[in-house]
């Protein structure tokens, strides 16, 4: 082996062990001694080369690390990449997208996650949550929840409003994060296709309500969401979310000023916007989301999609199962930080 030391054959300890023994008392001594004491090894660290492979395995890892990034960014060159025909791009979201999402829910919101084996392994699902929080950073944390902790790794496709693929560069990110616009059409699609879409039916009407009225549901639409699964025949799994209610406490209104800039609202909180862009930064609350128990439609016929009576039942049904699940994870929550 190249890195081992080699004793040369005529070093002085060689040569002592080797020599003829005499009738001496002192010669049979240095005889019977084992040879690991005739020959001490040196100490730790004194005349030791490193051991072969030492450290290799941080600089392989760092080398693979490395190439994958630069076979990355040639794909992303190239354009040899693949985007579904909603402009989804599967590889972008994983190494990106979600890199950056991932340190603010484990990290800034401490997203605590729960039921998530109650969305299916495969096949179509719609997950219906509560929707609050001034901005929809909700939705991207619901995003987070399924692809981390999922035992299939699945993607979570959120339906979105109009605004958000009026927004430049805004739009584009959305359609490669998997967001499609909120129409029964698409929703049909991708749940046929067999993917979990994400819907929240409150609409600006949840996310820019006063804080006053936080964790209380608003009105769910006209149920389009119950008739989509049932359409398609997926179950309905149930979402609730504590904490975002608190990351802008929402005071005011200032409807003058989102007329005049073409939004839904422009909200007033303790920070926003008297501290400027540092106004902007979310509260840091302790979240959880609670994925509940699923709902099955694959056991109505193909006309009930079209039965506004089943209709209202079911949305009613998963309005209550969200609402009763936020007020029993209030009871246990701590403290609103913490």
């Amino acid at each position: 082996m190249a890195d081992a030391k080699v004793i040369p054959f005529d070093d002085d300890r060689s040569r002592t062990r080797r020599r003829p023994v005499r009738d001496d008392g002192r010669e049979a001594a240095v005889r019977a001694l084992p040879a690991q004491a005739a020959v001490p090894e040196p100490a730790a660290g004194e005349g030791q080369e490193p051991r072969p492979g030492a450290g290799a395995a941080p600089r392989a890892g760092w080398d693979r690390a490395l190439a994958g990034g630069l076979a990355f960014l040639r794909r992303r060159v190239t354009g040899e990449y693949e985007v579904d025909e909603f402009g989804y791009d599967e590889e972008l979201t994983d190494q990106v997208l979600m890199s950056l999402l991932r340190p603010v829910a484990e990290k800034y919101f401490r997203v605590e996650v729960k039921g998530v084996e109650n969305i299916p392994k495969d096949g179509g699902a719609l997950v219906v949550a509560n929707h609050s929080g001034t901005l929809p950073l909700d939705g991207l944390m619901m995003q987070v929840a399924v692809h981390d902790h999922h035992p299939a790794g699945r993607h979570l496709r959120l339906l979105a409003a109009d605004l958000v693929f009026m927004l430049p560069v805004i739009n584009e990110l959305a359609r490669k994060a998997g967001h499609t616009l909120a129409c029964a059409e698409d929703a049909e699609r991708l749940l046929r296709a067999g993917e979990i879409v994400g819907v929240m039916p409150e609409g600006f009407k949840g996310i820019g309500k006063p804080f006053a009225e936080r964790y209380k549901l608003q009105r769910f639409g006209r149920g389009g969401f119950v008739s989509t699964a049932l359409r398609a025949g997926v179950p309905i799994v149930p979402c609730s979310i504590v904490g975002a209610e608190e990351i802008y406490p929402m005071l005011g209104n200032a409807k003058t000023l989102a007329r005049l800039l073409g939004l839904p609202y422009f909200p007033l909180t303790p920070t926003f916007p008297w501290l400027g862009p540092l106004g902007a930064l979310p509260l840091p609350t302790k979240w959880t989301i609670q994925f509940g128990e699923p709902i099955p439609t694959d056991g109505y016929p193909l006309e009930a999609a079209e039965d506004p009576m089943l209709m209202f039942n079911l949305t009613d049904q998963v309005r209550e199962q969200i609402q009763h699940t936020l007020y029993k994870l209030l009871v246990q929550r701590r403290s609103v930080f913490f």
